[in-house]
Formats: C-alpha cells, sequence, structure tokens
C-alpha cells in the first residue's frame, strides 16, 4: 500500500482510505463485532485512514478494532454537525469515549456548502482548532459536496484537510461541474491542504465501473487519499489489489455485479425529514409522499436517519423486502 503526507497535517496516510458509513444503521447495519472486524482486516490489508462521523454510529465498530489492539496504527478522521462550542465539545468527547482512541487524528465540519457555512460553525471550528493545539485532535477541515466550500476552505490557514466529493461522473457535486471541483481541488492542494476524496464510486452508483472509477480519480493531481466504502472482505481485497498495481479483474467483475438502491415504503408520510436531509437535493415531496430522482440519489442513507416511520431503506440488489 502506497502512503502520502496529507498535507501540512503530519500524517502519513494510505492511499486507499476506509469509509464507515455503509457499515451503520443508515445501510447495512453491521454489529460492532463484525465492522470491527472488517476494520481489523482492512489493517492487515494496509489500510490506516479510516472515515466516520457522528452520524453515523460507527464508533463502536471501530472501538473493537481498537480493542484488539489496532488503535496505535489507525488514523481515525471523524465529522460533526456542531456549530457552537458546546455541541463541539460534545462531538469529541463522543468520539474518544466511544471509540477507545486518545485523539481524533481529524475532526471536519461535516457538509459544509459555502464560507457561510464554515463561519457559520465558527464557534466549534474554533473549539476543534483549541483542541488541536491541546493534542486531541491533530487536524482539522471540512467535509463537502460543494465546490464553493471547497474554493472557500482553500483559502483559511486553520483548515488543515478537506473531504470535497469527486467521482468520474460528477454524481453529487451540487453547485457545478466535475471539471469547476477537479479545478477547485487542484487550487486546494496548492494550497498546502490534504484531500482526501470521497464518493469515488458515486456512493455505490457506479459500481459497473468501479475500475474506471479508481483509474480516474487515482490520477487526478491532488488526491491524497481515497475513500471506498467496504462490506466485506472480498471487497477490501480487490480495492487494496487495484491500488497496489494488482488489478483483479475477476473480483471488478463480480464488484460490478452489485446494485443499490433507494427504497420508500408505501407508509411514507410525507413529513419531508428526508428532503431537508438529503445533500444531494434527489428527493421531494409529491401529494404527501417521499420521491427519489434515481439519477442524483448516492444512496448514502443520510434520508433514512431522519424518516421517524423507517420508511427508506438502502436495499441490494439481493435483498428481498
Amino acid at each position: 500500500m502506497n502512503y502520502q503526507k496529507l498535507g501540512s497535517s503530519g500524517l502519513n496516510v494510505s492511499r486507499l482510505a476506509f469509509g464507515c458509513l455503509c457499515m451503520g444503521f443508515l445501510q447495512h447495519h453491521l454489529t460492532p463485532e463484525d465492522g470491527g472486524e472488517l476494520i481489523m482486516y482492512a489493517m492487515e490489508k494496509g489500510i490506516n485512514l479510516f472515515d466516520t462521523a457522528q452520524f453515523y454510529r460507527t464508533y463502536g465498530h471501530i472501538r473493537h478494532a481498537v480493542k484488539n489492539g489496532y488503535g496505535e496504527k489507525m488514523i481515525l478522521c471523524t465529522k460533526s454537525y456542531a456549530y457552537d462550542q458546546k455541541g463541539a465539545e460534545k462531538a469529541l468527547r463522543e468520539a474518544l469515549d466511544e471509540t477507545g482512541k486518545d485523539t481524533a487524528d481529524l475532526f471536519l465540519l461535516h457538509e459544509t456548502e459555502s464560507v457561510h457555512t464554515i463561519r457559520g460553525h465558527k464557534e466549534a471550528l474554533d473549539y476543534y482548532i483549541k483542541m488541536k493545539q491541546k493534542g486531541y485532535i491533530k487536524a482539522v477541515g471540512v467535509s463537502t459536496h460543494h465546490i464553493a466550500a471547497v474554493n472557500a476552505a482553500a483559502q483559511m490557514s486553520e483548515i488543515d484537510v478537506i473531504e470535497p466529493l469527486i467521482n468520474k461522473n460528477g454524481l453529487g457535486i451540487v453547485d457545478g461541474s466535475r471539471e469547476d471541483m477537479e479545478q477547485a481541488i487542484a487550487k486546494a492542494h496548492r494550497s498546502g491542504k490534504g484531500i482526501i476524496a470521497m464518493k469515488a464510486l458515486g456512493g455505490g452508483n457506479l459500481y459497473k465501473e468501479a475500475k474506471d472509477c479508481f483509474k480516474y480519480i487515482d490520477n487526478l493531481y491532488g488526491i491524497t487519499s481515497i475513500l471506498c466504502g467496504m462490506i466485506s472482505k472480498e471487497e477490501i481485497d480487490c480495492n487494496t489489489a487495484y491500488f497496489e498495481n494488482r488489478i483483479d479483474n475477476n473480483a471488478f467483475e463480480l464488484l460490478g455485479k452489485k446494485q443499490k438502491k433507494l427504497l420508500i415504503e408505501d407508509w411514507c408520510s410525507g413529513c419531508g425529514n428526508c428532503v431537508t436531509r438529503c445533500p444531494n437535493q434527489a428527493l421531494r415531496l409529491i401529494n404527501h409522499k417521499a420521491y427519489v430522482t434515481a439519477e442524483k440519489c448516492l444512496t448514502c442513507g443520510y434520508c433514512s436517519g431522519g424518516c421517524k416511520e423507517m420508511a427508506i431503506k438502502i436495499i441490494g440488489k439481493e435483498t428481498h423486502c
């Protein structure tokens, strides 16, 4: 596995990073033990960067690996929607207590949209910077689906790391084209920011093009590490092989047969929480029921986390409901 310096953070991270979202309640509902075993397996394969968030509820999965001796070499990236000091304090305490880690290596503002979002979360950001000075956090940053936020963060000296959405189809970029995001990432990289690319496979929608997706993003200027959600040892083997120049075409063919989609059950009450939650503007209300625009949906499951009726699910091709 190739390792690179993450901007000016002082951290050396694996070229392939492990996205923990899909293990949790938003998608596949793996137990902490099963998820933790996957994390440990991924670390044995050379992955050392693991991305999660307060919202994902996967700290228990990480804790399982930490308890089994994998914490020291693990680089933990987490995120929170906190906007004030009280919320930020709670978010950091939760991350450390529930993972069993002494430090949160990377702490990001979750889903920033522009300079205005970052300013609106300044109190939380200032707290994370203070905790960085005290050694509880090693680097601070932002995650985003918006080009405007990448451009804004690139100009802020206090931001160490940016986690932007980017994939070969530009799927999920809210405020511009793939080429616009490429330019923003390059600018941020030149300003010294560490770049962790997310949604390289479009939230699973681009499984059939996985090899081409990896090739595109692996050759993209400015990217330090590439996030990919993985829920099986076979996926870990396939993806790590690619980044070690051991491309397994048979494995990619099997990966390409995977399919995810968003299912909205008939009992949807039309409350609109899912529409508000969706970072990609893929949901809308029609006659008091939620509907999804498939070509915009990244199957991230953020919407299901806000559904009180549990009417929204991420299902696979093999799922029977």
